[in-house]
């Protein structure tokens, strides 16, 4: 029997709790998240996928904004929209729009960009756990079946962390992602013991962001959290395959890229700037050099051709049931 949308998030925990294997996520990245890459992910072991945030106040307010923000296919499932909010009303409203074609919501509390911060919203707003709390309970009210979800930074202390997560898991959450760096932090081991105090002091799930770079970070990462799986950015960038325990970008997976991106009519830009990243740790320096000047789709299929035999099928590889 097909799992309706309210259910498949619970069950996607419960399956990983009884199996003992952790879920595997693909974060949500800005002109990354696409609807191509997150079907691409989904072909290597990916379990859950979730969009780039979106605005919820202009995702609410226009058409205009849904269309240009959202692409949809049914076979793109389980899938969590991740939405911008520091408005109770606009992110409840944007929930109840985007609801009949996703498996959950996701409150944005860890980007930690300039305009956000700015703007009042993102990781600014893991030190207002009161304002975090009257969004998911407020969606929690006009949505009462559909998850909610909210992805955090940790803050300066353990005790400080535990309790947003705690005030989180109140509102109504369904689960929590926690990056594991302050809002300043960069490129640093992330603060394991952080994400391990929060899932020791909640009962629903938690999801472990940061430092997952390769297969071989998985289980450390589980270990050290006790998380209940891992989300990953730019370890899946470079490697879309990671999950399926590749080491780097294996030939199939470019093809498969190649040919989803083109079935789905991707810009020139999103197109080559996924192959940079899958390319990164395969191509010589002096390749890198040739493959960046290409400036044409034609010219990077090409390249393709005559360096790794991939051309374009217009068959899109299935994914998985």
């Amino acid at each position: 029997m097909k799992l309706s949308k309210y259910d498949t998030i619970s069950k996607l925990f419960q399956n990983s709790k009884e199996s003992g294997i952790p879920i595997k996520v693909c974060a949500p990245m800005v002109r990354y998240s696409s609807l191509p890459f997150r079907h691409l992910v989904k072909l290597y072991n990916c379990d859950l996928t979730f969009t780039h945030m979106m605005l919820s106040d202009c995702f609410s307010k226009a058409q205009s904004a849904r269309d240009a923000d959202f692409q949809y296919s049914e076979a793109d499932r389980p899938l969590i929209a991740q939405f911008a909010a520091s408005d109770p009303e606009y992110f409840a409203t944007a929930a109840q729009l985007i609801s009949p074609f996703v498996d959950g919501v996701d409150l944005n509390c860890g980007c930690p960009q300039r305009w956000a911060i700015k703007e009042g919203i993102g990781a600014c707003m893991c030190t207002n756990p009161e304002l975090i709390s009257r969004i998911v309970s407020r969606c929690r009210q006009v949505n009462p079946e559909l998850p909610v979800s909210v992805k955090i930074r940790i803050l300066e202390s353990i005790e400080e962390t535990v309790a947003l997560a705690q005030a989180i898991e109140k509102a109504g959450a369904a689960f929590i992602s926690v990056h594991g760096r302050t809002i300043k932090e960069r490129n640093v081991t992330p603060h394991f013991e952080y994400v391990n105090a929060i899932k020791d002091n909640v009962k629903i799930p938690v999801i472990h962001n940061g430092g997952v770079y390769s297969p071989e970070d998985i289980d450390p990462a589980i270990q050290k959290t006790g998380a209940d799986g891992v989300m990953c950015a730019q370890g899946l960038l470079n490697n879309p395959a990671l999950f399926a325990d590749y080491t780097e970008t294996p030939v199939q997976c470019v093809q498969d890229w190649v040919n989803i991106a083109l079935s789905y009519g991707t810009t020139f830009v999103t197109f080559k700037h996924h192959l940079v990243f899958m390319l990164e740790n395969v191509l010589p320096k002096h390749e890198k050099k040739i493959f960046n000047n290409l400036s044409t789709i034609p010219a990077v299929l090409d390249y393709l051709d005559n360096n790794f035999g991939i051309r374009y099928q217009s068959t899109m590889p299935a994914l998985p049931l």
